[in-house]
Formats: structure tokens, sequence, C-alpha cells
């Protein structure tokens, strides 16, 4: 009971939810660590992903922890991705600091947190938490586009599983008729888009092995390094798999079941940036209109992403205009009603914001 009412402290009926800052406090206490939060906002109609700039604010925080030789440092992390490369630049940064890295997976952490968490000595994980393939899906200038002029993202494993398909599936084994179904590939598919897919899908199975050989440095491991990235990267089939900590652990990953206090402040933790960051909340811009009775709101700020230590916090934000989209009424009046419950999203600015 003490420490259900350390966690949400009871006034009456109401329950007040603590700061992050406290959070953090105490499961460095527990832990024992030094703490930074990294949570993308994985919120319905925005898409915010791990992206380059945040290894930059991160070496902040760590220098302003004065991190002492051999403290742990726990990266509690979640996102549905992002940038391939950020994951080998940042461990690479926490490991200038200490060789003791952790990384704490309250739910989600995808694609390239999943990679993150590879270079980690450990991945604590709690009851919900989820890690996933880490087959890209890629986009260049060559990808096909929806008739709306959006490019279309190519998974590695779409492609694989094509040749599969023809190979295993409809049994064409004869070369002519493979070159035949490459060909029908190439022609819905520009070849230079094809050749990005596999530049991206070695990539990302050459950056699993160097993140994992970071802290498997024994000879042995090398079959386990292989099995994990082959796993990863080629034989989960879809990149949407949730891989829970029994499978992962099944994985061979260092996979740890923090004690009970330790689970409830890492899933605390995630419900203080869940309701921050409002990600249980879909963002759409003609309800909000809709909802406020108005045809502009400006601005609208959504938080995309935070950076959080004991020292201080960072948020990523961008501000939006929604206005109703201008009709003249002389147009005709089926145009006029769908204008009048239609939203245009404007994008103002976007940047990071530092808090003490």
């Amino acid at each position: 009971m003490k420490d259900i009412l350390k966690e949400n402290l009871l006034q009456g009926d109401k329950i007040i939810k603590r700061d992050s800052n406290e959070i953090i406090k105490e499961l460095q206490t527990e832990r024992n660590s030094k703490v930074i939060a990294y949570v993308v906002s994985t919120r319905q109609g925005v898409n915010f992903q791990i992206a380059d700039d945040a290894v930059r604010i991160i070496y902040d925080h760590l220098s302003n922890l004065k991190i002492k030789k051999n403290t742990k440092i726990d990266l509690f992390l979640h996102s549905f991705g992002g940038v391939g490369v950020v994951p080998w630049k940042l461990v690479n940064l926490i490991r200038e600091f200490t060789n003791n890295f952790e990384v704490l997976v309250s739910y989600k952490a995808y694609s390239a947190a999943t990679l993150i968490a590879l270079g980690a000595n450990k991945i604590v994980m709690h009851p919900m938490g989820e890690l996933g393939p880490v087959d890209p899906k890629v986009a260049n200038e060559f990808n096909p586009t929806t008739p709306q002029g959006q490019q279309i993202g190519i998974n590695v494993e779409d492609v694989a599983s094509f040749v599969s398909f023809i190979k295993d599936f409809v049994g064409i084994r004869h070369e002519d008729e493979l070159i035949q179904a490459l060909n029908t590939l190439t022609n819905n598919v520009h070849p230079l888009a094809v050749g990005n897919v596999y530049r991206f899908y070695a990539q990302s199975r050459m950056m699993a092995k160097k993140l994992l050989k970071l802290h498997k440095t024994d000879p042995k491991e090398e079959h386990i390094i292989d099995e994990i990235t082959e796993t990863l990267t080629s034989k989960l089939f879809f990149h949407g798999h949730p891989i829970n900590r029994k499978e992962a652990a099944d994985l061979k990953l260092a996979i740890e079941e923090p004690p009970l206090k330790v689970e409830n402040l890492i899933w605390e933790l995630y419900c203080f940036y869940e309701d921050n960051l409002e990600m249980k909340i879909p963002f759409n811009p003609r309800e909000m209109l809709n909802k406020a009775g108005v045809d502009k709101l400006d601005p609208v700020r959504v938080i995309g992403a935070c950076i959080e230590s004991e020292a201080k916090k960072d948020k990523f934000i961008s501000e939006f205009k929604i206005i109703r989209p201008p009709i003249p009424s002389t147009a005709p009046l089926s145009l006029q009603i769908q204008a009048s419950i239609d939203a245009i999203l404007i994008p103002l600015s976007s940047g990071w914001q530092s808090e003490k």
C-alpha cells in the first residue's frame, strides 16, 4: 500500500499525478543509475520519428548529468522508429560516457528504437513492452506515388516476399520465367527504388551486427549475433510484428524483467508522457474545427518528442494553423458543403525548446 501511495498521491478522492522529473529521480534511486527519457510521440494523425537532431540534445543531457566512470545510464525509450543511422550515433555517444548502458522499454520501441536497444547491455522490458523487426521501410524520389502524389514507402520484406512467392508458392523456377517476373516488378517499381531498398536492407543488417558487437565481444557469441540479426531483418516477415519480452528472450536478446516497484515506475513515467503528448487523442484537424465551432485555429501546438533527465527537459514542438478551405459562394452546393466540414493543415514552425 505504501508503494501505491507513493506512485500517485491521493487528495480526497482525486488522484494527483506526479511530475515526470519526480518519477525519474525515484527510478534512478531504485535502479542506481542516471535516467534519460527519449519519448517520440506515437499519436495517431501526426508523424514524428527518431531523428538526428535528438543526438545533439541528448549530448547536453549527458554532459549536465556529470556522469562518473561506469555509472549506469538508463535510456527510457518510446518510438515507432525513425532514421536508420541515428541508433549507431546515439549508442556510441552514450558509450563515450559509460560502458554500463541499458534501455528501458515501457511500451513501443520499434524499428530504429529496437536498433538502439540492441546496442544496450540489457533491455529492461515492462510487460507492455514491445520491440519490432528492423527491416527498413524506405522511400526516395524513384518510389511509386499515390494518385494524390504522395510517395509510397517500400518495405524490404515486401520485395523479398514477392520473389519467394514466385519461386516457392507459384513454383516458378525456370530462369527465363523468373526474369519475366522480375521485369514485371521493375515495370511497376523503378529499378533504382528497388536498389535503394536493398541498400537500406544491407545497412540495417550491418547496423544490427555492429550494435550487438559493442557488448557481445566474445568470439563464441558471433553465431548468436548472426542469428539475432537474421531474425530481426528477415524471419519475422511483417514489419509491424510486435516482439514481447518472452519472445525477445527466446531470440537470445539480453532481456531483463524488472522487479515490481521498478515496473510500476516505468509504467507511471510512460503514462505521464502519454498524457503530456496527448498520445491517446488522435490528431484530427477537421474534428478540432468542428468541436471549436470555428473556421480557423491558429496556432495549434503539438508536442512531437520529449527528452528529459533530472537536469532539464527538452520538447520538440510543432505549430500549425488549421483553416476551412476557402471556396467561392458561387461554387456548387455540394462543394460548399464539403468545404464546410473539411480542414487544411498549414505548418508554421517546429523545433526543440528547453525547459529547466
